[in-house]
């Protein structure tokens, strides 16, 4: 197990997940673009480094948390010109499938070590330590990695070779859309029909219609509260990641490139910034408009 952990990218998902990690007893050393970030966790116990390069000099493992394929890249070229050998990097960020084998092959040429570690379980899920955790690497990296990350995780499993995490995050978001488009347009029927709506969330939350996205955008919707939460930019790259990853295996995702088409529309007018769940808004537009 590493002396010395390193966390690079403390927003809404990995500040509260740096937080159980200093909470389990880790030494933990942290970086993020904007410093400011830093300040919780260096209220609880961590080390904020001057940077990158810095992080990396310190630590024996690093786990990233930012937003892009090209981030993680931007991160690990300037992380790596000071890493130790066998220094082991876990990417908990959503990323290209193929960038991830990338990443892979070019840091095991270095004599360094990466897991793909994409999370699912939302900001709620990283403040509750309740994350479900995709893993993609060597076996043995995956088992260090596992132990690693107990603090914040629910459920952990190596899923694969690399690259093999975020294909099971694609998949994970594949299925997240089909949730979302069902609670809104269900629940924009039922408010065209003149129902309560907050009493027809409740009744068929409870049944077979039930789901995650019922259970944790419900609330938004009633309230009209379009803060993230996951927001609308961030879950339209994830969907032009399984777009891409969808093509190059031949598979077929006509609901997700739905979601992705009627959340554009939200972002087009510039509402990249809001909750997924502001697709019921979208939603009775569309019906308005036939």
């Amino acid at each position: 197990m590493a002396d010395r952990l390193g966390f690079v990218g403390l927003g809404v998902m990995g500040g509260p997940m740096a937080g159980h990690l200093i909470a389990a007893g880790n030494d933990l050393v942290v970086w993020n673009r904007t410093p400011g970030k830093c300040a919780r966790a260096c209220d609880l116990g961590a080390k904020i480094a001057d940077s990158l390069e810095d992080l990396a000099a310190q630590c024996d493992a690093i786990l990233l948390c930012v937003s892009r394929s090209e981030h993680v890249q931007e991160c690990l070229a300037q992380l790596t010109k000071t890493a130790q050998p066998g220094t082991l990097f876990i990417d908990h960020s959503t990323i290209a499938p193929p960038v991830a084998t990338h990443i892979h092959a070019d840091l095991k040429s270095k004599g360094l070590r990466f897991v793909d570690a994409p999370v699912t379980g939302g900001s709620m899920g990283a403040q509750n330590g309740t994350l479900t955790i995709f893993l993609g690497g060597e076996p043995t990296d995956v088992k260090e990695a596992i132990g690693i990350i107990e603090p914040f995780t629910k459920r952990a499993e190596r899923v694969g070779g690399p690259g093999s995490g975020q294909m099971a995050k694609m998949a994970n978001q594949i299925a997240g859309a089909g949730a979302l488009i069902g609670l809104c347009e269900s629940l924009s029927f039922a408010k065209k029909a003149g129902l309560d709506t907050a009493q027809i969330r409740s009744l068929l939350q409870g049944g077979a219609a039930g789901s995650w996205a019922f259970t944790n955008y419900g609330d938004k919707i009633l309230n009209a509260d379009w803060s993230p939460g996951f927001t609308i930019a961030n879950q339209r790259k994830d969907f032009g990641y399984a777009d891409q990853a969808a093509k190059e295996i031949g598979a077929a995702i006509p609901c997700t490139l739905l979601v992705d088409q009627i959340l554009a529309k939200l972002d087009e007018k510039g509402h990249g910034d809001w909750t997924t769940a502001a697709l019921y808004e979208e939603m009775l537009r569309m019906g308005s408009t036939g």
